[in-house]
């Protein structure tokens, strides 16, 4: 039988240096570690690059903030952040009223390794082109509400449409989209 590896993982000593010592360079070493990683991550379930960003940096501080409750007994640091993450985005799209994508109610994978990145880009092509089949009205009204990150409100109030066109438009657009894209379930 092996003991178990009592190695652990720059990440890790960052941490507890966080936790222990309010040490800022490691702190910084987290940050550049962490913070392309989690915006990829939350960017993959259709939050624009923005407002990634922004729930990045809300992530990184709570790290900050709350590190005297890391506990690397209890979970890797990897795991705990990205728990952060994914509950800091979720209080995002409850905040902005909007439904909430599938991959948030599932369990995070903490890295994605090659095939699940080939799979994500292979899917994201697919998305491209069913939406490029859309009617321009259709295509134009999901693009400004799950792109651009605006309320149907606020598309009606730039577009001077009635909110019930914009929301119908949205609608139809997407039952398309789901009939389009169901082998990718």
């Amino acid at each position: 039988m092996t003991q178990p590896s009592t190695e652990v993982s720059p990440q890790t000593t960052w941490m507890l240096a966080v936790r222990d010592g309010r040490d800022r360079a490691a702190f910084a070493a987290l940050f550049d570690h962490f913070a392309p990683r989690l915006k990829g991550f939350i960017m993959r379930s259709g939050t624009g690059s923005a407002q990634a960003e922004e729930i990045v940096q809300d992530v990184m501080l709570t790290v900050w903030r709350k590190a005297g409750q890391f506990d690397p007994t209890r979970a890797q640091v990897s795991a705990w952040i990205y728990q952060i993450a994914r509950n800091k985005q979720i209080d995002t799209f409850r905040k902005d009223h909007r439904p909430m994508p599938e991959e948030l109610t599932r369990e995070p994978d903490l890295e994605p390794d090659a095939s699940q990145i080939l799979a994500m880009e292979q899917e994201a092509s697919r998305l491209k082109k069913a939406l490029s089949m859309l009617k321009p009205k259709q295509r134009e009204m999901i693009e400004q509400a799950y792109m651009g990150e605006l309320s149907h409100q606020e598309i009606s109030t730039q577009t001077g449409l009635p909110l019930g066109t914009i929301k119908s438009r949205i609608r139809l657009g997407l039952e398309k989209l789901r009939h389009d894209l169901k082998e990718l379930r």
